[in-house]
């Protein structure tokens, strides 16, 4: 029998989002007979996300804590009631064998009323320091599986499962050769690529720096391509040229991991974990405005096993030329990041993480 009932909840933003639908994913295939339901924030990207990627979802009334006082704090009590009597109601109509939940205060609610009715939990929590929704609920979760070492300093260490973070399968299985991949994007094969990551929306102040440095790339003979956000596209696409390709958004990341020599991006933990698999030299830029500056405390975990470069937003207008400058011109040490950050992949994440939810299931 494999007609499992499955919650899964998560949202907020896509780091949330993704890794709950790639887990749905991974067990829809385990289970062809079992049904899925997802539970999200209204008004957030998880109502339209979940939907295109075939499943159902039902919002609750729930924000963050903002970090001043505001009209938005304010109204947090009574969101949250709201939330926990919905919650509840789901919880009893839909009756899952198993809620999974993947970070963000939309999870919080769900997952507190699965476990108050002995409902088997799991939380998986993508960042190298815990979400704060997260660590509310270990106590009440019966498996937490993590993408880093040393988790044991947020979470019960016998509840903790290291699997990684669920990534795309077409960069798990990544067949495009270089070769395809700039001819593709029609860059020259003599020449090197640096390729810039900032997020789907996009990153100001890494937009801001690739603009700055572009006579060092034309100096340096680099071709870059750069996908700058749908946020900042109409800003920079008119610095499109042959060697510097401007995009909103890249559809074939297959294609440009593949064409890169060097990457420049953000540190979300889902970015990191694909650029663990695809093991090129990268130069980390956190953004320093999110949560418990997670995405530092990812990088961190990163250069301390030589496997990545850190440059803080504060540091770059003083230190970006010499770091990359030296870095284009050390094989050696493009070699050793390259092999060290392949070390740190965990390809496998999402199937692991399937076993763990089918262990749950099957007690």
């Amino acid at each position: 029998m494999d007609n499992y009932k499955f919650i899964l909840s998560g949202g907020g933003t896509g780091g949330h989002i993704y890794p709950a639908i790639a887990i749905a994913n991974e067990l829809k295939e385990m289970f062809p007979t079992a049904e899925f339901l997802f539970v999200g924030a209204k008004d957030r990207m998880e109502m339209e996300k979940v939907p295109q990627a075939g499943y159902e979802i039902e919002g609750l009334w729930i924000s963050g804590l903002q970090r001043k006082l505001t009209f938005k704090n304010m109204m947090f009590p009574i969101k949250l009631v709201s939330s926990l009597i919905k919650a509840r109601g789901i919880v009893r109509k839909f009756k899952p064998d198993v809620v999974i939940g993947t970070g963000g205060f939309a999870s919080g609610p769900l997952l507190r009323m699965a476990a108050a009715k002995n409902i088997p939990c799991l939380l998986q929590e993508q960042n190298s320091y815990a979400g704060i929704t997260n660590k509310l609920l270990a106590s009440k979760v019966k498996k937490i599986c993590v993408a880093y070492d040393h988790m044991e300093r947020f979470f019960p260490a016998d509840k903790i499962v290291k699997t990684g973070n669920p990534v795309r399968k077409d960069l798990v299985e990544l067949k495009i050769s270089k070769t395809e991949a700039l001819h593709f994007f029609g860059l020259n094969p003599e020449k090197l690529v640096v390729l810039v990551l900032g997020g789907s929306l996009g990153a100001k102040r890494v937009n801001q720096l690739i603009k700055e440095q572009l006579p060092l790339f034309k100096s340096l003979g680099v071709q870059v391509i750069w996908q700058c956000g749908k946020l900042y596209y109409e800003t920079y696409k008119n610095l499109q040229t042959e060697e510097v390709l401007v995009f909103d958004f890249l559809n074939k990341m297959d294609c440009a991991y593949a064409a890169a020599d060097i990457i420049i991006s953000r540190a979300g933990a889902g970015a990191v974990s694909e650029l663990s698999i695809v093991g090129k030299p990268v130069i980390f830029i956190p953004s320093p405005n999110v949560a418990e500056d997670h995405q530092t405390k990812n990088a961190l975990a990163y250069v301390a096993k030589d496997a990545a470069i850190l440059l803080k937003e504060k540091d770059l207008e003083l230190d970006f030329m010499g770091v990359f400058t030296a870095l284009l011109k050390d094989d050696k040490k493009q070699q050793a990041l390259a092999d060290n950050i392949k070390k740190q992949a965990l390809p496998e994440a999402t199937k692991s993480i399937a076993f763990e939810v089918e262990k749950l299931v099957k007690k």
